[in-house]
């Protein structure tokens, strides 16, 4: 059986400094607990264990400040934004169904040296820990994988007897003796005054243990200096010996297959997680997304589980149509293939209907559905509605609720507003339904996700802003995207072969300062001309020459006249690549250009635009403005570039030290 063991403490310690400081709404810090599940995950996919135990400290003096009051005495104490995630992932952990040990008296590493110490025959144990001390244990049938995180990402080594001969020159327990004599300055083991790691090594690789050291230290050839060191300190290396050796006494059951884990409790783990916003996380998980409050509904004897919706595959539209009509409200999903509509499902009492595009009066249905202004109408993303229903030829009208907008305004840094997600996010109960169909399943909770989010709309006095301000604009933003921009297409090439020949002239003047012609575009050959043939000062090394960005060319600008041939050079060629060769490829065959604006994508309610950008074509330059003379209105039109300065924005960041 394979047994993978965790240091909870390292791994969580790890974990908390290697991966920036994250919080959820409303303050709570989440870095660790993110950290150390990646990291389990990970380690899950690497070595596929049979069993795993979460081993943790106490706070509580062990044995080894009994045997010295100094031990670990300079550690400091476990910073709060840490200490507030331990139980949290304790609890996270007894939902997945993992076993977690921890002893008044003992540290977590005595329970890896115990767990270790039983490791014999066909099994095998793998212990995870971000501590070196842990290198000791290693054995035929027991690796240590010292395991941390790099820029958010957890990476892992895995240790055998081999690789520690070759990094320390000893075996394994050979570490314990080494740490004997330089001590630990972490864990404040005191070993041998004046004695480093590589004296250290050198005397273990020599003697092996410092009972063998102290046995022939007199009759050595080890200098006087170094033999005057040992003898002062031969009691606190023995007694540094003791305090480093990881114990294998820990009362812990020690029967591997106690250790396999259980099922998850998928609805608490689903409420741990949404409550930490930890959704794509969950979503690794691959657990069932459902509330924490169906747990109650379904163990509470005094409420009958809930019927579940029949899912219905509805062959007639227009019946649909009519039942709409009476309702006066739809709470529907949208499939989309190439921009047209291929399925639509509806929330109705007590089953979901699905209607296929294929079906006979689908497209009267559509048409007569989404203008009917009398029918309300809640779903996700109205702006592509409405943007189907112009390029259909009519209006969409009645449109009352786009919960990917209410979730946006309740929570801009989300990122992510599908259904599902604001579902786990707002602990709303997902009805059972009779499918496994996903776009039924989103369906089936509108109705209560729209109710939950609006409560919350109403209490944080966002209603104004999201009925008058946030889903009219989606509507606008359809017909902008749909009607697109005007733009001379003749003007932009011809501006672009201006661009080109001003790029060929300043080419020629580089490579006449420099003596030879290279490509410009190629860091390594613009280093070599700046720094190499021309001499000039050398500021950052990278792998292929030296640094050659605009930081260090404006720095240059007054040791040669072609650092500014250079810099004018980089502009145009971005001007030419990036708008007038990247817009002649967007325009459409009626001449305009459809960008399409993102209403949900920025923290500060400001739109984005893409494919292509259209709100970073230049300005500030005299041919950056030429550009923007080749977009037009119609006669008789105008075509207005609104935006606003972000001085308040850095005046309130000032102001607020954010």
């Amino acid at each position: 059986m394979k047994l993978l063991v965790i240091d909870g403490n390292s791994i969580l310690n790890r974990a908390f400094y290697g991966i920036k400081l994250l919080t959820t709404k409303d303050g709570r810090y989440t870095n660790a607990i993110y950290g150390f599940i990646t990291m389990f995950l990970k380690l899950k996919e690497d070595y596929a264990p049979d069993a795993v135990a979460v081993a943790f400290d106490v706070k509580a003096p062990t044995f080894r400040h009994k045997m010295y009051s100094g031990y670990k005495a300079k550690r400091k104490g476990m910073p709060e934004e840490l200490a507030q995630q331990l139980p949290v992932l304790k609890d996270l952990l007894k939902a997945l169904g993992i076993k977690t040990v921890e002893a008044a008296g003992w540290e977590a590493d005595d329970f890896l040296g115990t767990f270790a110490d039983k490791c014999e025959g066909e099994d095998h144990c793998f212990i995870a820990t971000g501590d070196r001390d842990s290198l000791q244990l290693i054995k035929d049938n027991v690796n240590v994988v010292l395991a941390s995180t790099k820029m958010g990402r957890p990476i892992s080594t895995c240790y055998d007897k081999e690789k520690i001969i070759e990094e320390y020159g000893v075996e394994p327990h050979g570490l314990i003796e080494i740490k004997a004599l330089m001590g630990d300055a972490s864990d404040n083991v005191p070993g041998v005054a004046g004695v480093g790691e590589k004296t250290a090594k050198m005397l273990i690789q020599r003697f092996g243990t410092i009972d063998k050291l102290y046995e022939e230290l007199e009759s050595s050839d080890l200098k006087q200096n170094l033999k005057d060191k040992l003898t002062a300190d031969k009691e606190m290396a023995f007694l540094s010996r003791t305090l480093c050796t990881v114990s294998a006494a820990v009362p812990v059951d020690t029967v591997f297959a106690n250790y396999v884990p259980t099922a998850p409790d998928v609805l608490q783990v689903t409420g741990i997680m949404a409550d930490l916003e930890m959704f794509k996380l969950l979503e690794r998980l691959d657990l069932k997304a459902v509330s924490a409050d169906i747990k109650a509904a379904e163990t509470s004897s005094d409420q009958p589980p809930q019927k579940p919706l029949q899912f219905v595959e509805e062959q007639d539209p227009l019946a649909v149509l009519e039942a709409l009509k009476k309702a006066k409200q739809a709470y529907f999903t949208t499939k989309y293939t190439a921009g047209e509509i291929t399925d639509m499902f509806f929330a109705q009492h007590e089953k979901v209907t699905h209607i296929v595009g294929l079906n006979f009066g689908f497209a009267p249905f559509i048409e007569a559905f989404l203008e009917n202004g009398a029918i309300l109408k809640y779903t996700s993303d109205i702006k592509q509605l409405a943007g189907y229903c112009e390029r259909c030829g009519f209006k969409l009208d009645g449109a009352a609720g786009d919960i990917m907008l209410t979730g946006y305004v309740l929570n801009p840094n989300a990122g992510d507003y599908e259904i599902n997600r604001l579902a786990q996010e707002y602990a709303v109960t997902q009805p059972p339904v009779t499918t496994e169909n996903s776009d039924a399943l989103d369906t089936a909770v509108l109705p209560a996700l729209f109710k939950t989010l609006s409560e919350k709309i109403e209490a944080d006095g966002q209603t104004n802003l999201l009925n008058n301000i946030e889903l009219p604009l989606a509507q606008v933003l359809a017909g902008m995207e749909y009607r697109g921009f005007a733009v001379d297409k003749k003007g932009i090439a011809a501006f672009g072969k201006l661009i080109e020949e001003k790029i060929t002239g300043i080419e020629a003047n580089v490579f006449e300062a420099v003596g030879y012609e290279f490509n410009l575009n190629s860091p390594k050959q613009l280093s070599e001309a700046l720094f190499i043939k021309l001499g000039l000062t050398k500021k950052k090394k990278t792998k292929s020459g030296y640094c050659t960005n605009v930081d260090v060319l404006e720095s240059l600008i007054d040791e040669h006249p072609v650092i500014e041939e250079i810099l004018e050079y980089r502009t145009l060629a971005k001007l030419k690549q990036t708008y007038c060769d990247g817009l002649v490829k967007v325009i459409g065959d009626d001449g305009r250009i459809h960008s399409t604006f993102k209403q949900t994508e920025t923290r500060t309610g400001r739109l984005s635009s893409t494919e292509p950008n259209l709100q970073n074509i230049p300005i500030r330059s005299e041919l950056g403005r030429e550009l923007r003379r080749f977009f037009h209105a119609k006669d008789g039109c105008l075509l207005v570039d609104a935006d606003y300065s972000q001085i308040e924005l850095r005046l309130l960041a000032h102001i607020s030290n954010d």
